[in-house]
């Protein structure tokens, strides 16, 4: 079985966050939708990529629920994805990747695998 180590970066402070909303954070070249979901006091991380339009737009979706899953939406065709999973809610055959978050001294780190 081969490990995988998460290295975490700081994406940004707690208090810089976005209530209920997102906010695209840069890694290199890749770009990270970061999500503070303040009503269910949860984080949640994934590409900023739409897998539909590939434009670079998933930060600025609406996040809701469906049933006990959190979910965001495309701004663009509103295409739902679980924050969780990264599963398409839509019915479509897409996915998108997801990434573990934690907070540490009032920072929020977003985890990425070697």
């Amino acid at each position: 079985m081969i490990e995988t180590t998460t290295n975490w970066f700081a994406a940004c402070r707690v208090e810089d966050a976005v209530e209920n909303g997102g906010v695209c954070v840069k890694c290199g070249d890749e770009q990270i939708a970061l999500f503070y979901f303040t009503r269910r006091n949860e984080w949640y991380a994934t590409q900023n990529l739409c897998p539909h339009r590939q434009q670079m737009a998933l930060s600025r979706g609406m996040i809701g629920s469906v049933g006990e899953d959190p979910k965001i939406a495309c701004p663009f065709h509103k295409k739902t994805f679980s924050l969780s999973t990264g599963e398409c809610l839509s019915g479509d055959e897409c996915a998108i990747q997801t990434y573990p978050v934690k907070i540490e001294d009032g920072l929020v780190y977003i985890g990425l695998k070697n």
